[in-house]
């Protein structure tokens, strides 16, 4: 399975596609230059059990990582599985 990422400068999506169907999400905006805002996440029944929706997670995190970015995860998914993973707290927007 492969992550891919798009983003136009206003919002973007870290999402999983398998024969031009998504079957994974997770979207986010813009706040500032230094801040998203996590809105979404999404995995298609298919795939439950493969905890991709952690993986997404991971991948934004390491892409906020490496731009120096903050999350403000209003998804409450995202918002649960940063604040479990001591981990994570240096990307979140307090």
């Amino acid at each position: 399975m492969q992550i891919q990422h798009e983003d136009n400068g206003k919002k973007g999506r870290f999402f999983v596609n398998e024969n031009g169907k998504d079957l994974a999400e997770i979207v986010y905006a813009w706040s500032t230059p230094t801040i998203i805002v996590i809105h979404h996440t999404e995995v298609d029944p298919q795939l439950k059990g493969q905890r991709v929706g952690n993986k997404l997670v991971d991948e934004i995190v390491a892409w906020a990582r490496k731009n120096n970015l903050k999350i403000n995860p209003l998804c409450p998914f995202a918002n649960a599985v940063l604040h479990k993973n001591n981990e994570y707290h240096d990307v979140l927007f307090n």
